[in-house]
């Protein structure tokens, strides 16, 4: 499995979170290890990874909830918990909307966000944010009334009254209906058009290939993969993926040796090839399976996406333990 060290240099920008060799642990329990990493101003930044792989625990170091047990973090320039007042500064320049937050069933939307508009020396103007995130209709309308996508829009509204030049969201669009997600996304994309930078976290695959410029993907507490969308699924090798169930035992290498197949895993009863063209490549992985008197469930072709990348480097789905 790689490490820090095999991953590519930053990118040309201006770092606005710079950590290194960051280490947090509960106990024995190594949360984040080693981690290094700049994120840079203007971008929309994904870090994915298992359950339990760290990526929130690292978040909650770069919002300050949590102090690493080594390593140095800068955010903004500013270093957590060197003087109260320098604490107070960078909450200023930073916005964070929770998965699941909640809010005074009985109060108003506009009454929810001119409050949180209150904790801010500056900010943004209350009406354009409630046209930013949809809720003009909702304007007036008690939380206790709101669906779980308009809650979800209020909280991230509540995230950029103080107009941040940072926001970490945590996996914003759990949970949401289609539209509701689309609406989110919208918002994610006029942000970091405005120069904000954007740290996500998410369990949906197509939510960072859509919104983030560069993706780093978490297991073990390690840093394991960074780069765009485009470059992780770059690294397959293949630009589209055979998945197959069959009967009976048949010798991985063999598999391999298909012509046009780059590379091959068995995951329980599941095949999973790697090939340029399914169309050209299929037919070959047929014939030789039927030659050998293997029978062949189900196929399935698709084009190779981040999620291929995920489970090839941590052998787990985003949602698994």
């Amino acid at each position: 499995m790689p490490t820090n060290n095999n991953l590519p240099p930053a990118p040309e920008g201006t770092p606005v979170i710079r950590c290194r060799d960051l280490v947090v642990a509960y106990g024995s329990l190594v949360a984040v290890n080693g981690l290094t990493l700049d994120i840079l101003r203007g971008e929309c930044f994904g870090l994915l990874g298992p359950n339990g792989a760290g990526k929130t625990t690292a978040v909650e170091v770069f919002e300050g909830l949590l102090r690493p047990r080594t390593g140095t973090l800068e955010i903004l320039g500013e270093t957590w918990g060197r003087s109260d007042a320098g604490d107070r500064r960078l909450r200023q320049r930073l916005g964070v909307a929770l998965q699941e937050t909640h809010f005074p069933e009985n109060l108003t939307v506009f009454e929810i966000i001119r409050l949180f508009r209150s904790f801010y020396r500056g900010g943004r103007e209350i009406n354009d944010l409630i046209a930013l995130m949809g809720l003009e209709e909702k304007r007036n309308a008690r939380v206790g009334k709101l669906s779980g996508g308009q809650r979800q829009r209020l909280a991230l509204t509540c995230a950029l009254v103080g107009a941040p030049e940072i926001i970490f969201l945590d996996e914003p669009t759990t949970g949401l209906d289609p539209q509701a997600r689309l609406t989110i996304w919208q918002a994610v994309e006029a942000l970091v058009r405005d120069g904000c930078t954007v740290v996500l976290t998410t369990h949906y695959m197509e939510e960072a290939a859509r919104l983030c410029q560069r993706v780093g993907i978490i297991d073990s507490g390690r840093l394991i993969a960074l780069d765009s969308p485009a470059g992780l699924v770059r690294t397959l090798g293949a630009g589209e993926i055979v998945e197959f169930k069959m009967e009976g035992e048949f010798p991985l290498e063999s598999v391999r040796r298909i012509p046009g197949v780059h590379r091959a895993e068995k995951r329980d009863r599941q095949w999973i090839l790697m090939v340029n063209d399914s169309a050209q490549t299929l037919p070959g992985i047929l014939n030789t399976l039927s030659a050998q008197g293997m029978r062949v469930d189900s196929v399935s072709t698709h084009q190779a996406t981040l999620e291929d990348v995920f489970v090839q480097l941590t052998g787990k789905g985003l949602g698994d333990e």
